[in-house]
This record gives structure tokens, C-alpha cells and sequence, in this order.
């Protein structure tokens, strides 16, 4: 079993030929970036067989024969890949692969040739065989001295394998196991059965027999595998000479290799001394003094970090709160960057956010400050703004600190403000009344017992503060306003700089990228530097982090170049925004400087709120400014509400309430024209007042009217000159109430019987004159307080239905008679009021036209009730005709009644008739005009002749010519002739024929 160990040697030396798996030695290829001037190893000769034997501790990776006899593993595959292709199960032999795997219908094609893949010649491999030769030629010496298994006779070694597997199976396999081990009591008593010998202690021949014949069995196994060995090694035998042949040789190339190995690493260290460690320690040097230099800078950077506690103080001492704040964010900004780590540090970030924080209430606390001076200052000072570099400043800090609800505090102490400018012109205004006792009333009761003139200029006082104090806030909010519209700009303006530096950093590396294509520049010194410094192996974090430092640096001052307008910008704003001290100007200028100067603007840009939050608070300045005019409207509404609580307003004469609304409109158009925006609070209010004093005025008219028409006799009156002129001056266009005239000559001037317009005469009574001058006054309230034109036309309206219904009842309605004691409505007095109607009607057009100016067009429904006061007067003239022709009508009938065809002629009835036409044409001719009085007349003769046909039918005379007709026509004729001899009536046709019945 010891000769078993001596066959590890060629499994070794077959193992350093290339380890294997198949047992044959393996030649690796040399490396294709080898250098070609070391010389190559020359390798063992291929000595191992085919079939290897032996046990598994010399071969590592091949079978054994002994333990894996009855295991199939890939050694034992004979087969090749071309037997392995071919399918015994068909008829006809595929030509190739492609026809045994896609059937036999396959056929081939002509390869076109790619022209992705070039054209291989032997010329490619000629390098490739001249380094292989020499081991060509060795290995095919090696091939001789050991030659093929595949060259000698297949029978011969079949049955030497055949043999020698036979007699190895004659070994017990538990002999060829692995873990055999003597020492395990179950292995020995497995190797020698103690069963068979006699366990009484003395031999018999039993037991010698069985012992001689173990030991020769065991003999036997141990010859049969000596034998085995023996003919392995004998397979070997030259392989194990050749081994021994060439360990010499190699020994001499190892020696041999080590004395050039020495040689190199005595030039190798002689050219590190000379031409390596001194340019080494140059950039070794160079480094270290870029170290220090950083180094240097970082320190001066901290002692700059050091001192922004103390700069920060200073600066809040003298209120810079923008410089603070951005020398705040710079130092955050390099704790960030610059300083991260550093012990000594730790706590400072947290102290820098506490003192923002703190600043940041500073500054709330500053602008609440800066809003009460502002607003609490005398309005009679200069308007203009209350420091403004100190508004621009705080402004421009709390827009930096997002802080955008500061308007809010600039609102409350507005409203605050307002409250008091009102309450100081209350207190000065009652300070110089000496009617009012200041001690024993309160102040709103001592607005309300003040003269009227007093109260109104209080509050003409009021407006002209109110005007003041728009304008101051105005002029602030301008400031605000520039402030926020600048800062936007700037942020604008710095991203369109940022898109355009990248817009330039893309072209510039895709001109790199061309530029690499194309066949790739040469190298910055700052890369080769880095380049060879990687090579070597040295200070590569050094190398890259300032090759990095070069880069930033590069691009900081690119961008800085971009940034330069917007730079200036902002540094205007906070140049502006700011009043410095000089020694905290130069001692933030030595602070600042030490710290790197793209940080301020990097951490400027994060704060900074977006455009549309500045947008949002532009918007809001601007709404403030409307908050301002809303503000000041509803302070002047508490004052005129707290006067007209009592109904002080509504009592106001009419020139005092168009005084009063004039000066309300003034102050809104003021205020309109000053914030860009109409307040409604106080012209509401106004016009609530207003309209309880239209129907104040309203009632008061026409409780007048109702007394003048009560109080009418329906005769008709004289006109005074002023009445004359009021009308001329309405036809020449002026709808109101002229000025009046303090000259004697109006007052020299004798009144007219008849009112002219014209060019007609209107015989009058005097409350239509009194009414004409009413509704004057109603379009010139209209002039006066345009707001209230829609209720003043519903009031006229109401007043003329008034007159018109009034006139109705005591004229036709004979309402005259009680009212006021007439004995009787005389045709005079129905004729008088007819044409007052008439001169009513004649204005009712003017009056609607003057309205209809005053009106927007989607009101103009409103003057339909015009129309129907116009129907409503003419329907009233209509039954005053129908009257006066019912009062004839009622005469003809009963005088008519008792006439008789006799003499004497023309007879007493005719003559009684012609006796009334004539009293009833002397009572209207002198007050209704010519083709009235014709028409009216026409309308009696018609009457007239209705009742004497019907009498001349009951008395049966017709127009026969006798004698009887001869007695009617001279009536006729008289009848006639009395009728056509009065004025305007000369030229009436009667049209008498008609009296008499027509002969069917």
C-alpha cells in the first residue's frame, strides 16, 4: 500500500503543465499586452495518459479507477460531436446541422459577406506563429519521447484494461474507500473476522488454517494491487526520467531569472533616485503648499465666520437688517460648504437661525413701528415719505424673509390712523364752537347740536385731511410697491442670465464632444497632472479635489460674469434700501470679504419669495391702497350717519342738501382719481339720505299743492315777470331755476293777463304757476344730485297725477264748492282749468326730455309714466270740452223744448239761445285759443241742430217751402247770423241744412 504514495509526483507535474481535467498537458497562451522582450518559460513535456489510474489523492480532478469503477462520469464519453449529430433514425444522412435541426427541406444559400467583419487571412495570425514556434517545436520533441496511447494497438490496451479491472476486483472495496481506517473498531473486524478463530484461548489447527489462510489472502490483494502500480508506473517510467532531466534546466533559469530580476530592481532603484524623487518631491511640495495655502484660507474663512456674531450686532444697532440677514445666509452658507464639520462650529448654525429668527421680529416690530410715525404724523407736514430709505430697507428685509403678511400690520395701523384723523377734527372743529358745551354732552351728541354750516365745515374739514391722508399713504405704498416690482425684475432678470449661461455651457460641450470625436484635443495640465499623479499612484484625492477646485472656480467666475446686471440691480436695491454708519460698512466690507462670493447670491436666489408670490404682494399693495379709499369712506359714513340719526339731514333745505351732496361727490371723484378705484360706501349713504330728503321735499310740495289747490278760486291770475322769465328761460333751454336778481328791473316790470309761450297765451291760474316753478325745482334737484334722478322723476311723476286728480275733483267734481265756497262752476272756471291742463301737457314733453339726459339708456322705461300722465291730462281737456258742450246741450234741450213755429220772428226762443251762445263765447274766448274756440263751437252748433230736428219732427214741419218753413228759416237765419257775428266764429260753417229730415 506504501507504493501508492509514490505516484503523486506525476499528477503534480502533470497539474503544473495547466491542471486539466482530461489529465494532457495544457499550454496558456501569454497575455495579448505582454511585453515581448521577456522570454518564455518552457513548459513540461505532455507525459500523462489518457486513461489516468491511481488513487485520488495524485489525481485531484481525474476518476479513479479503484474507488469509481462502477460510476459513469464524463471520462468515460467516447463520443464526438459529429457522431453526435447524426440521427441513426433516418434513411438519409443529413447533409449538415442546419438540415438535421430545421428539417430536410432546408436549403442552402449563398452567405452574402458582412461588412460589419473583415476579411481573415493568414497574414493575421503571422505574429501569432512566429511566437509559437519555438513551442510547437518543443512539444513535438515532447510528442516523440512519449508517444500517442492512440498510436498502439486498441487490442493490446483494451485487454491490459480488461486484465487489470478483473484482477482489481478481486480487492474487497472496502480497501479502496476513502475513510479506511484500521483504528475504527467496525473497519477492523471487517478486514479480520475474529469469528472464525476459537475464543478459548489455545490454537488448534482449525485456527491456523484460518489465520494462513487470511494472511494469504490478504497477501494475494496486496500483490494484485503492487502489480497494478507497477504497471502504471512502468507507463510512466520515461515521463518520470524526463522529469528528473528537466528539473536541472529549470533550476538554471530560475537562477538565471533571479540574477535579471536583481539587475532590474538595482536600475529601478537608481533611476528612482535620480529622475523620480526629486520631480516627486517638487509636486510633492507644490501640494503641500497648496495645503497650506487652503489651510490658510480656511482659517482666515473661520476667523471671518468667527466675527459674524459681533458684525451682526453692529449692524442691528444701526437697524441694517439686510445686510444682517444676507451676512447671515453667506455665514450659513459656507457652515454649509466651507466649514462642514468643524468642532469649534457646532453650535453656531443654530445660533445664526435663533439670531434670524430674533431679527426677523426686529424687523416686524421696526415696520409696526414705522407705519404708526408714518400715519400718526401731522397731515398739514410735508407729504412727502417718512424716511424712505428705512422703508426701502425693511421692505426689501421682509420680502427676503418671506415675512409678505407685513401689509397687514401697515393696514391695521391705517385703519387706527383714520379713526384718529377723524377724531381730531371732531375735537378742533367743537374747540371753536361756542355753542356747544363740551363738558356735560358726549361727541357724537355735540356733532349732532351743532349748527348746520358748522357741521358741514367739519366735515369739508374731514375730506381735506382724508385727501391729505390718501396721498401720504399713497406715496408710501409707492415706495412699497417700486420695492417689490424691483426685486421681481431682478429675479427675472437673474434667470434669464442662468438660462443663457447654460444655454453657453451646452454649446461649449458640445463643441467638446466634436471636438473628442474628431480625433480628441490634447489633454488640460490639470488633467495630465492628474492623469500622471494616478499613474504613480500618489496624492490622488489631493489631485482630483483640486482639479474639482479649478473647475467650480471656472464656472463661479462664468456665472459671476452672467450675473453682473442683476448683481447691480440688487445691489441698488440694498444700496438704496440701507443707511449705513461708515465703520459698520467697513467692517461688514472686511467681514464679507473673507467669505466666498458666490454664496450671497446662491443663498440670496433660495430666499428670495418666487415671481408669483411678489406678483401676489404687488397685487395686494395696490388693494391696500383701494383698503385706504374703502377706509376713509366709512370713517365720513360714521360722521354723516352719526348727524342724520336724529333726522338732522332729512330737514336740510334743499341748497343745503345740494351743498352737501356736492361736496360728497367732490371728495369721490378726489378719492377715485387718487386710488384708481369708486368707493360706494359713502355715495350709499348718501344716497339713502338723499332719498329721505326727496321724500321730504316730495311731501312738502305736494302737502303745498294740495293747500294752493284747496285754496284756488279757479280765476284766472296775473303773471308776475319772474314767472315769464322762468318760462323764457325754459324754452331757451336752461331747465332750472335761474339765479336771482338783486337789479330793479324785474320788480319794475307790471305782471301780464296771459302767460306767453311760444308764442300762445295761456290764461293761468296761480298754483299752475306755482307748480310750473315746483317741478323746476324738481329737474333742478336732479342737476343738483344726479343719483337721485329715478326717484325724482316717481315723485313728479306722483305730484302731476296729484294736481291733475285734485283739479279733477274740484272742477268737474265740483269739489270747489265746499273747499273753498264757490256758488257754481262757472264755464269760465272749467275753461281756465282746461287750459292750465293744456299748459301742463305743453311741459310734460320738456320735462322727459330734460330726465331722459339724466338717465342711462336701460332706465329709459322708467319715463313711460309720462306717457301716462300725458293720456291722463289729455283725457281730463277732453271731459272739460265734453263739459261745457253738456252744459249748451242741457240748454238747447230745455229751451228747444217750448219752441213754436209762429209769429212773431225770429222768436223768443231763438232769441234766449243766441243770448247763452253769446254769454258762453264771452266767458271762453278770451282764454282758449281760436281753433279750440271753433271747434267747441262746432261741437254746441251740432248739439243745437240735434235738438231742433227733433223738435221740428215732433211739431211736423218740413222743408216743404210753406209757410211754416218760411217762419223756421227766418229763425234759422237769426240763429246764423248771431253766431257767425262773434269773434273767430265768422267763418264757422253751421251747416243748417241739417235740421231738417231727409226725404226717403
Amino acid at each position: 500500500m506504501s507504493s501508492n504514495q509514490g505516484s503523486s509526483p506525476i499528477p503534480q507535474c502533470s497539474g503544473a503543465g495547466g491542471g486539466t481535467s482530461d489529465g494532457f498537458f495544457r499550454k496558456h497562451r501569454e497575455p495579448p499586452l505582454a511585453p515581448k522582450h521577456y522570454r518564455t518559460a518552457r513548459s513540461l513535456p505532455d507525459v500523462c495518459p489518457k486513461e489516468p489510474t491511481g488513487d485520488g489523492g495524485g489525481l485531484c480532478e481525474g476518476p479513479s479507477v479503484v474507488a469509481d469503477q462502477h460510476r459513469w462520469t464524463v471520462y468515460n464519453s467516447k463520443v464526438n460531436l459529429p457522431a453526435a449529430l447524426n440521427d441513426p433514425r433516418l434513411a438519409k444522412r443529413e447533409s449538415d446541422f442546419f438540415t438535421k435541426t430545421w428539417g430536410l427541406d432546408f436549403s442552402e444559400t449563398e452567405v452574402m459577406p458582412s461588412f460589419y467583419l473583415p476579411n481573415i487571412t493568414r497574414e493575421h495570425f503571422s505574429s501569432y506563429l512566429q511566437d509559437t514556434a519555438q513551442r510547437e517545436k518543443i512539444h513535438e520533441r515532447c510528442k516523440n519521447i512519449c508517444p500517442n496511447k492512440d498510436d498502439l494497438s486498441v487490442s493490446s490496451i483494451t485487454n491490459n484494461h480488461e486484465k487489470a479491472r478483473a484482477e482489481l476486483e478481486q480487492v474487497p472495496k472496502i480497501f479502496m474507500k476513502p475513510e479506511f481506517v484500521l483504528n475504527d473498531p467496525a473497519t477492523f473486524n471487517a478486514v479480520l473476522p475474529w469469528s472464525h478463530f476459537s475464543v478459548a484461548g489455545g490454537k488448534n489447527s482449525r485456527d491456523v488454517a484460518s489465520s494462513r489462510l487470511l494472511q494469504e489472502k490478504l497477501s494475494h490483494y496486496l500483490d494484485v494491487v503492487e502489480v497494478s502500480i507497477a504497471r502504471q508506473i512502468s507507463l510512466r517510467s520515461e515521463a518520470f526520467f524526463h522529469a528528473m532531466s528537466s528539473q536541472h534546466e529549470l533550476q538554471d533559469r530560475l537562477r538565471e531569472t533571479a540574477d535579471a530580476v536583481a539587475k532590474l530592481r538595482a536600475r529601478t532603484a537608481a533611476i528612482d533616485r535620480v529622475m523620480c524623487r526629486g520631480p516627486l518631491r517638487v509636486l510633492r511640495d507644490a501640494l503641500t503648499r497648496n495645503n497650506c495655502i487652503k489651510l490658510h484660507n480656511k482659517l482666515k474663512l473661520m476667523a471671518a465666520v468667527h466675527q459674524t456674531q459681533p458684525t451682526v450686532q453692529l449692524l442691528l444697532s444701526t437697524s441694517e437688517f439686510v445686510g444682517a440677514l444676507e451676512l447671515i445666509a453667506t455665514t450659513k452658507e459656507v457652515l454649509q460648504q466651507e466649514l462642514q464639520g468643524i468642532h469649534s462650529f457646532r453650535h453656531l448654525g443654530s445660533q445664526l437661525c435663533e439670531m434670524e429668527r430674533l431679527i426677523d421680529k426686529m424687523m416686524v416690530a421696526d415696520f409696526s413701528t414705522y407705519a404708526q410715525s408714518d400715519l400718526s404724523r401731522p397731515l398739514e407736514e410735508d407729504s412727502q415719505v417718512l424716511e424712505k430709505d428705512r422703508l426701502q430697507s425693511l421692505v426689501f428685509g421682509l420680502l427676503r424673509q418671506r415675512k409678505l403678511d407685513f401689509l397687514d400690520i401697515y393696514s391695521e395701523e391705517m385703519i387706527r390712523a383714520a379713526k384718529n384723523v377723524v377724531r381730531q377734527c371732531v375735537v378742533k372743529s367743537l374747540s371753536q364752537v361756542s355753542e356747544v358745551d363740551a363738558d356735560t354732552v358726549r361727541i357724537h351728541e355735540q356733532m349732532r347740536l351743532m349748527a348746520f354750516h358748522h357741521w358741514f365745515d367739519l366735515l369739508l374739514d374731514i375730506f381735506e385731511h382724508f385727501i391729505l391722508f390718501l396721498k401720504r399713504i399713497k406715496a408710501t405704498l409707492s415706495v412699497i410697491r417700486n420695492v417689490v416690482l424691483e426685486v421681481l425684475d431682478s429675479s427675472q432678470r437673474s434667470r434669464l442670465a442662468d438660462n443663457t449661461t447654460a444655454s453657453n455651457h451646452t454649446d461649449s460641450r458640445a463643441n467638446e464632444d466634436e471636438e473628442e470625436e474628431s480625433g480628441g484635443p490634447a489633454l488640460h495640465p490639470g488633467e495630465a497632472e492628474l492623469a500622471y499623479l494616478t499613474h504613480e499612484g500618489l496624492f490622488i484625492s489631493d489631485a482630483l479635489n483640486e482639479a474639482e477646485q479649478r473647475s467650480v472656480t471656472t464656472a463661479a467666475q462664468t456665472q459671476a460674469r452672467a450675473q453682473t446686471p442683476c448683481a447691480d440691480a440688487c445691489g441698488s436695491d440694498s444700496a438704496s434700501a440701507t443707511t449705513e454708519s461708515s465703520s459698520s460698512r467697513e467692517h461688514n466690507s472686511n467681514t464679507t470679504s473673507c467669505l466666498p462670493v458666490g454664496a450671497a447670491a446662491a443663498a440670496l436666489e433660495d430666499v428670495m419669495p418666487s415671481d408669483l408670490e411678489l406678483g401676489r404682494v404687488a397685487n395686494n399693495v395696490q388693494e391696500l391702497l383701494y383698503a385706504a379709499s374703502d377706509v376713509s369712506h366709512d370713517r365720513c359714513v360714521k360722521v354723516l350717519m352719526t348727524r342724520a340719526k336724529d333726522g338732522s339731514l332729512e330737514r336740510l333745505s334743499s341748497s343745503e342738501f345740494v351743498c352737501l351732496s356736492q361736496a360728497v361727490e367732490s371728495f369721490v371723484k378726489d378719492t377715485e382719481e387718487l386710488c384708481g378705484r369708486r368707493s360706494v360706501s359713502l355715495r350709499g349713504a348718501l344716497q339713502s339720505q338723499a332719498n329721505r330728503f326727496v321724500q321730504r321735499f316730495h311731501e312738502e310740495r305736494k302737502t303745498k299743492l294740495s293747500l294752493l289747490l284747496d285754496n284756488e278760486r279757479w280765476k284766472q291770475a296775473e303773471v308776475p315777470a319772474e314767472f315769464q322769465d322762468l318760462v323764457d328761460s325754459i324754452a331757451d333751454g336752461r331747465i332750472s331755476l335761474p339765479e336771482r336778481k338783486h337789479s330793479s328791473g324785474s320788480e319794475d316790470r307790471k305782471p301780464t293777463e296771459f302767460l306767453c309761450v311760444d308764442g300762445q297765451k295761456y290764461a293761468v291760474v296761480g298754483t299752475v304757476l306755482l307748480l310750473i316753478r315746483m317741478f323746476l325745482e324738481y329737474c333742478q334737484c336732479v342737476n343738483d344730485i344726479p343719483s337721485i334722478t329715478t326717484d325724482i322723476i316717481t315723485r313728479l311723476a306722483d305730484l302731476l297725477k296729484h294736481f291733475n286728480s285734485r283739479c279733477c275733483q274740484l272742477v268737474l267734481g265740483a269739489g270747489a264748492l265746499q273747499v273753498v265756497g264757490l256758488k257754481t262752476i262757472t264755464t269760465r272756471n272749467l275753461a281756465l282749468a282746461s287750459r292750465c291742463l293744456q299748459l301742463v301737457v305743453h311741459y310734460i314733453p320738456v320735462i322727459r326730455a330734460h330726465f331722459e339726459t339724466r338717465l342711462q339708456p336701460k332706465q329709459y322705461s322708467i319715463l313711460r309714466h309720462f306717457d301716462h300722465i300725458t293720456k291722463d291730462y289729455n283725457d281730463h281737456i277732453a271731459e272739460v270740452s265734453a263739459k261745457l258742450v253738456a252744459i249748451m246741450d242741457s240748454m238747447f234741450e230745455k229751451a228747444l223744448s217750448k219752441y213754436e213755429v209762429k209769429a212773431p220772428m225770429p222768436s223768443a226762443c231763438l232769441r234766449n239761445v243766441c243770448k247763452q251762445m253769446l254769454k258762453m263765447h264771452e266767458a271762453i274766448h278770451e282764454l282758449l285759443p281760436e281753433e279750440q274756440t271753433q271747434m267747441l263751437f262746432l261741437r254746441i252748433n251740432a248739439s243745437f241742430k240735434l235738438h231742433l230736428k227733433r223738435q221740428l219732427s215732433r211739431l211736423g214741419v218740413s222743408n216743404d217751402g210753406g209757410p211754416q218753413n218760411g217762419l223756421v228759416m227766418v229763425d234759422v237765419a237769426f240763429y246764423s247770423e248771431n253766431v257767425q257775428g262773434l269773434r273767430f266764429l265768422e267763418r264757422l260753417d253751421l251747416n243748417m241744412p241739417e235740421i231738417w229730415e231727409q226725404k226717403r
